[in-house]
């Protein structure tokens, strides 16, 4: 009955993880760009990283309706050319977004580049990031082993309670 309580604890315990390990982190902040000011936020992943370019108005100014993004990532090694992808704007109240996935085949540092083009002018704005694997890492597979570690550790109580039960109704 008491491995049943510490089960039932554990279950009490538990909550949902997120499918990734932190929100997404500025790279490039309030930086004029063509006809208007960006912020490139990045959450970047080895597999699908994700970009989000959120737009400002300069001070003074209006944001262009016919504003379009690309993004640019290419290794700094210098290994792959340089990939091009659109980005999508993203309707917010208040706020002008624009976002893309892009893919990453391996962990190591990429060029990125924003461009901005619409009819009151074009632009453009770079930076470098480190991708990084998804989840923890190396650590991975002894976190997620930790509840199966966990459930044979109680298992093997129960046997062994059972065991010195048995032998002491013999006795």
């Amino acid at each position: 009955m008491p491995a049943f309580k510490n089960c039932f604890l554990l279950a009490l315990l538990a909550f949902p993880l997120a499918a990734h390990n932190g929100p997404p982190f500025p790279i490039i902040v309030d930086r004029p760009a063509g006809p208007v000011v960006i912020s490139l936020w990045t959450h970047p992943d080895v597999g699908i990283g994700t970009f989000f370019v959120i737009v400002k108005a300069p001070s003074g100014g209006v944001i262009p309706s016919d504003l379009k993004f690309d993004i640019a990532v290419q290794p700094a090694t210098g290994r792959l050319k340089e990939a091009r992808y659109p980005m999508q704007r993203e309707w917010l109240r208040g706020q002008v977004q624009y976002n893309a996935s892009v893919p990453f085949d391996a962990q190591e540092l990429w060029k990125v580049t924003v461009f901005v083009a619409s009819k009151e002018g074009s632009g453009q704005a770079s930076a470098s990031v480190e991708v990084t694997p998804p989840g923890l890492g190396r650590w991975d597979l002894l976190f997620f082993a930790c509840p199966f570690l966990g459930v044979g550790f109680l298992w093997f109580r129960v046997l062994v309670r059972r065991r010195k039960v048995r032998q002491l109704q013999k006795a």
